[in-house]
Parts: structure tokens; sequence; C-alpha cells
């Protein structure tokens, strides 16, 4: 074997076994968290000493159109692209032996190109670092499973089950109806297990073809690279079993909506203590500060965690999904929920975030704001109680919306990169200029004879 491949982890090494590697996937997550990069065989690959990429993929929408460059003329200077071996991983769906290596933006100095999305989280997790502070993250992915959909112009149906009905709601947390998907399920726990990646549970939500699964605790690069990899895997699954895989906010009209909940805890570097957790009183000022930056930043951050037009159609009232700023302990109607725990599990889930955001850029804004809570150390508001489904006028109802709330928030544009966020606002705006375009079946429905 080629001496690239002393690099590569356990999990990757056991899944080549004593096959020879036909090819490598160089890839690397764009704005929208879409994998782009290049493949070749791997023969070329251990050969290879540097390869590139225009730095225009950042610039892409998601329709593939491309954004108005906010720096200089659409010249598409090449990035370089590195390697990073710790996530070498198979592709195991593929006829061959093939693996998949996330890459690192460079510019040709060396300096990380500041609006890749891979960039912009280590960056972040660099500013707790440098605090002495090791900041932990556990995603929740939710997504539907659906019947195979080729015409855009139709509605999203629930997948055929194995008894030959169509998969029902409201069975939230029911075996049977994980059971009548269940080839998929298995398919994407063996996926899983070739990949090296853990899954801490899989459960049926309360959609009808909705599943949660879970990830356990641990550090955000890693973890947002693990959701990078299980969105492809999923849906590389569903593919085999004739359904689709979807992570859209709101697919299914009537549906609840998919989230990524992210939960939070700080650690201190050197005593490898929970920074929220106090033996005497249970939770710190560090832990009322972190809540407090949440709830003054995230209405800036909410273009990040809900990035599409649809994304906005999960923001509900009574259905599901929180649309406030509130905070309280094990309730599941506020934003911001302290889980119950033990003093060193204490933490902060963030039920906000849509399923449809960019991993990298989800974790990044969501710890950027409590970051930014550490650092100002104001107090919350004070912890609510009863029912949080109420009108709120906390969190933005529209994209550009939510994108004017982001260009006002000064000190979490600084913190995130101000470059990045430039980048990313052009991109949206002109995704959001596209959908406004859009004549909708609603408008010809009602409209066309009745104004």
């Amino acid at each position: 074997m080629s001496k690239w491949t002393d690099h590569l982890p356990e999990a990757t090494l056991e899944y080549i076994g004593n096959r020879r590697v036909d090819e490598v996937e160089c890839i690397i997550g764009d704005i929208a968290g879409v994998a782009r990069g290049k493949a070749m065989p791997a023969s070329k690959f251990a050969k290879q000493t540097n390869y590139y990429l225009p730095n225009s993929i950042f610039l892409q929408t998601i329709t593939g159109e491309w954004a108005d460059n906010p720096f200089d003329s659409f010249t598409e200077p090449d990035m370089v692209m590195v390697p990073d071996f710790t996530t070498a991983t198979a592709a195991p769906w593929t006829a061959d032996v093939t693996l998949q290596v996330i890459h690192d933006a460079m510019d040709q100095d060396g300096t990380p190109i500041p609006f890749a999305p891979r960039n912009v989280l280590k960056r972040i997790v660099a500013l707790f670092n440098a605090e002495g502070w090791s900041p932990v993250v556990a995603p929740e992915m939710e997504f539907f499973l659906t019947a195979r959909n080729i015409d855009p112009n139709q509605p999203i149906m629930p997948p055929m089950g194995r008894s030959g009905r169509r998969a029902a709601g409201k069975q939230a947390y029911s075996m049977s109806a994980v059971d009548e998907y269940g080839k998929v399920i298995d398919d994407i726990y063996d996926f899983a297990e070739a990949q090296g990646l853990e899954i801490d549970g899989i459960l049926q939500e309360g959609g009808a073809g909705q599943i949660e699964l879970n990830l356990a605790h641990g550090d955000p690069v890693r973890l947002a690279d693990e959701v990078f990899f299980f969105k492809r895997l999923i849906r590389e699954a569903a593919l085999r079993h004739d359904c689709f895989a979807t992570f859209m906010a709101k697919p299914i009209e009537g549906e609840p909506g998919s989230a990524m909940h992210i939960h939070h805890s700080v650690v201190d570097t050197k005593s490898g203590k929970n920074i929220f957790a106090d033996k005497r009183t249970g939770e710190t000022d560090l832990f009322q500060h972190y809540i407090a930056g949440m709830q003054n930043h995230l209405p800036g951050a909410i273009a990040l965690l809900a990035p599409y037009v649809n994304s906005y159609r999960r923001y509900v009232p009574d259905f599901a999904a929180p649309i406030n700023l509130e905070w309280g302990r094990d309730n599941r109607t506020t934003g911001l929920r302290v889980p119950i725990s033990s003093a060193a599990g204490r933490r902060i889930e963030n039920r906000l975030p849509g399923m449809d955001c960019n991993p990298y850029l989800g974790i990044a804004a969501s710890l950027a704001c409590g970051y930014l809570g550490l650092k100002e150390a104001k107090l919350p508001r004070p912890e609510f109680s009863g029912s949080a489904y109420i009108d709120s006028d906390d969190i933005a109802v529209s994209l550009g919306d939510a994108l004017d709330r982001l260009e006002e928030d000064t000190a979490l544009r600084e913190v995130m990169g101000v470059e990045f966020c430039k980048v990313y606002s052009s991109v949206k705006r002109n995704e959001y200029k596209e959908f406004l375009q859009v004549i909708s079946p609603w408008e010809r429905e009602h409209l066309l004879l009745n104004v």
C-alpha cells in the first residue's frame, strides 16, 4: 500500500483490509453543505502533492447560480486543498473500494480561506481554546424518508412501508413504525459501521416517515464532519430501497419539520471540568452568561440556522418547533432547553436550528452566540415556566428578515468573520431573489380568477 495510507483511521484500514483502493474522493463542503471536489484514482492521489479548486465554489447558490463576489472581479483564483486524513472514510455504497477525504481550503500562502465553512467552525473553536475552554456539542439529526418524487410540482408523499401501507404520522417512538422501513435503517447502520461513525440511537419522530438519529457528544469539528458524512450515507441508504431521504426543514405539508437540535457544554481545558456546573450551587454564572449570549445573538444567527425560504415554514406556533428564545429546565416548548442531567453533564440544548442548515455553519453560529455570552457576562431573562408556544418576535419570520438581523449584529459578524458574512449574505440574497420570482401553485389556484 502507498505511504499515504499510514495516516488513515483504524476503521478505514479495517474496511480496506487486503483490498486495493480504487478511488479517492477529495471533498469539501460548500456554503450549503454540498460535497464538492474531485475524484481520482488512488494511484494518482498517492503521488499528488497539491490539488486546487476555484474559490467560486463558495459563491454558488443551491440552484447552481453564481452570487456576486463581494470582494473583487470574478476571476476565480485557485485555492489549495489540504487533506485531513483523520476524516478519511469509506464510501461503502460504491461498487469498488472508494474512500472519502475531507479537505481544508487554504490560499496560496497557506492561510485558511475565511469563508470556507469548515474553517469558520475551526475559527470559533479556536476562540474558545484561547480562553482555556473546550466546547463540546451533540447534534440530533431529524429527517424524512419519502416516496420517490421526480416531479417538483407534485407534493412529497410518505414512503411505502413493508406492510404495503404508507408510513403514518403521529407515531413518535413507535418501534413498529421504524420497522416499516427497517431495511433502510439496517443499511444506515451498516454504512455507519463501515465508515467508523458512531450512532447514539435511532427513533421514530412525530412525522410520517420521520426519523431522529442522535450522535454522541464530542469535538465540534469532528461532529460537523460526521453530520456532513451522515447526510450523504442516509441518502444513499434510502436510494437502495426505492425511496428518498430529505433533510428539508419542512418537506411535507401538515407534518412537523425537521430540526438539528444542538446540545452545548464547555469544559475547562486544564481541569477537564464542565464550566456550567458547580458542586455547591449546581449552575455557575458562566452557565447563565452562555444562555444570555444565545438569547442576545441568536436573532442574528437565525440566517445560518434557517438558511432557506422553506426553513421558516418549520417555525409554526403550536407545531413542535419553538419560535422563541426563552429558556427552561426540561421544557421542550422553549427555544433553549436545559435537559435533566448530572452536574458533569450540564448542558444547553439549542432547539432552533433546522436540519437543512450546513452543519459546520449551524454549529459555528450556535457556539458563537454562547461564546459572546461568556465574554459579555450578561444575565439571561428569567427562566420560563409553562408552555412557551406563544406569539413571539424573537426570531425572523423570513429569510430576508433574518439576513437583515445578521447584518445588524456586528459582534456576531466579527466572531464569525466579516468576510465570511459578506459571502454568505451574497449567496443567500441571490437565492431569496430567485425564489421571489417563482409563482407558486397557491397563487395560481387562489388569485388567477379571483382577484
